[in-house]
């Protein structure tokens, strides 16, 4: 029994000793920053001949064909451009 009381103050005694200093560490986290892929010298996309309004109007097949033509030369001309930019984007 007084073994056992001894252990006891023994342990309880060991709870009450002074307490460490805190260890502070300093830790580098990185974030991810969300950035815009396009770059500022990319226009706004042209504004296109082919709209449903202009073929609609279109007075005869001649004129649809060349509406439909302008209008795909210039979506050619801004895949040419965003094309690049999609590439670097990924």
């Amino acid at each position: 029994m007084k073994v056992f009381a001894l252990l006891s103050l023994l342990a309880l005694a060991a709870c009450a000793s002074a307490p460490r200093e805190p260890v502070v560490k300093v830790v580098e986290v990185k974030v991810a920053v969300p950035v815009t892929c396009a770059p500022k010298t990319l226009g706004a996309a042209p504004v296109y001949p082919d709209t449903d309004a202009a073929v609609r109007a279109s007075p005869g097949p001649g004129d649809l064909l060349q509406l439909l033509a302008a209008g795909r030369l210039l979506r050619d001309q801004r895949l040419a451009e965003i094309e690049p930019v999609i590439a670097a984007c990924r």
